[in-house]
């Protein structure tokens, strides 16, 4: 008879479970959360946005953030979010610097603001731009999405989604659309869940989405709760956030170590400061200099290198993105 975990263990911080502290990679990733506002309040956002939330970037933030999108070839990807990342100054340049050095220009949406008053040009924008579109649609049954999202989240979604593939998203080359896939909130031990293997999910998404509402997306990617914002708190509450961490220690892989995205990623917040992954970015955990100095852009523009971190820091939430199949921003590590 096979005993259940036994989750009153003491949890083993995560840097012992490391053989060596892990290092920065030369970054090729630049993460930008342009602010907290969003016309959504989602349960599980990491980010606590909303519609109420009005921190933002500032002028001469996004426009050294411009400079440094300019000055740095080695980087191939800048990454906008929030918040919804279309509602914030300084997105559209952002957009517009990146694409004039021919990078690759990721925003991640929440579908719904394009029916907001103000942005309904955002889909054709994002197409006329190539951008790359991930979306959040954490289930294909609209009553879990809107458990999760609010109430009317799904039906939105679904008409956002038709109108991308209208526009050729899913469809042309050039037009990627992702979804990503989070887990249901747990109301109890029973119920935590890592996410399933993302290939079998995938079919499943695009078997339903394609034959119920004829939606074509490329890339279905799934990533993990991690217990921290919205997520920490909803633990908290039910007295759950020990034991959730506990049983993300539980499934540590250590195979997933060199692939997470805090190798060679950069997290920027709407002041400028610098963080290796946007999960230490809501935790207030900065990055730091080979000397153990907090870090900014301004940092690296008069460094004139995004390669001054050596030590990338790690807490015990780090058992989420490697737990499993892994989990980060770009969905699983491994495959399974």
């Amino acid at each position: 008879m096979v005993q259940a975990p036994n989750r009153s263990q003491t949890l083993t911080p995560f840097h012992q479970q490391l053989n060596h502290p892990l290092q920065k990679q030369p970054i090729s990733v630049l993460q930008i959360n342009l602010g907290k506002r969003c016309n959504l309040a989602c349960h599980h956002c990491h980010v606590e946005a909303g519609p109420k939330r009005t921190e933002e970037i500032s002028r001469d933030i996004w426009q050294d953030l411009v400079t440094l999108i300019e000055q740095f070839p080695q980087l191939q990807t800048v990454d906008l979010t929030g918040g919804a990342p279309e509602m914030h100054a300084g997105f559209k340049p952002l957009v517009e610097a990146a694409r004039r050095t021919q990078k690759e220009v990721i925003v991640r949406s929440n579908l719904t603001i394009y029916f907001v008053p103000g942005y309904e040009d955002l889909p054709e924008y994002f197409a006329a731009n190539r951008l790359r579109v991930v979306a959040s649609l954490p289930c294909y049954l609209a009553d879990n999405v809107d458990k999760m999202r609010g109430n009317g989240v799904f039906d939105e979604s679904i008409r956002a989604l038709q109108w991308l593939n209208q526009l050729g998203y899913g469809r042309d080359p050039e037009l990627t659309l992702d979804l990503v896939y989070n887990p249901p909130m747990p109301g109890s031990e029973d119920e935590f869940r890592l996410p399933p293997a993302q290939a079998g999910l995938e079919a499943a998404y695009k078997a339903h989405l394609g034959g119920q509402f004829g939606i074509e997306f490329n890339h279905l990617l799934t990533i993990t709760n991690l217990p921290i914002g919205r997520t920490k708190q909803f633990l908290q509450r039910r007295h759950l956030q020990q034991a959730y961490t506990k049983f993300l220690e539980e499934n540590f892989n250590r195979a997933t170590l060199e692939g997470v995205m805090c190798r060679n990623q950069l997290s920027v917040d709407y002041l400028g400061n610098i963080y290796d992954c946007d999960f230490n970015q809501m935790e207030g955990v900065a990055a730091q200099s080979a000397a153990g100095d907090p870090l900014t852009v301004r940092h690296l523009l008069e460094a004139g290198s995004l390669d001054v971190i050596e030590q990338i820091q790690t807490r015990d939430y780090c058992y989420g993105c490697t737990a499993g199949c892994g989990s980060s921003c770009g969905g699983s590590l491994i495959e399974e």
